[in-house]
């Protein structure tokens, strides 16, 4: 059997709150800008682009591309970190590749939305694997 990677739980604040549990439920929320009508993630209340607050979640499709990445080998379970540009947004979020073959991994590769649990609290962070 193959180690996996562990993670850990994440910071929650009441910013982020929202986000984290929706994650617990398999769902992975985007903040969107009413502003300026773009998408960002990390997410948080501020619009990284105009510098609103009129900003809610919602939805997203959980495919995107490989923008970006990296493996690791020298940790004691090897594992790829990527930024993945999220379908019909312009977001590309930094994210670790899963359940694949490191050696196979493309700039350009569909990737799916898989959660993958942490170690402490029962969240779920967002993770990707090649389609």
């Amino acid at each position: 059997m193959t180690e996996q990677q562990i993670f850990p739980a994440p910071m929650v604040d009441p910013e982020t709150k929202e986000f984290w549990d929706a994650t617990r439920e398999g769902v992975f929320l985007v903040r969107y800008c009413r502003t300026c009508d773009s998408a960002h993630y990390y997410p948080r209340t501020i619009c990284p682009h105009c510098g609103s607050d009129d900003t809610y979640f919602e939805q997203a499709s959980g495919k995107g591309v490989i923008y970006s990445y990296s493996v690791m080998r020298r940790a004691k379970v090897p594992y790829a970190i990527a930024y993945v540009t999220l379908e019909g947004t312009d977001i590309s979020m930094m994210t670790n590749i899963v359940d694949c073959d490191l050696d196979n991994l493309e700039i350009g590769q569909a990737v799916q939305l898989k959660f993958s649990k942490t170690v402490d609290d029962g969240s779920q962070l967002p993770t990707f694997t090649p389609l």
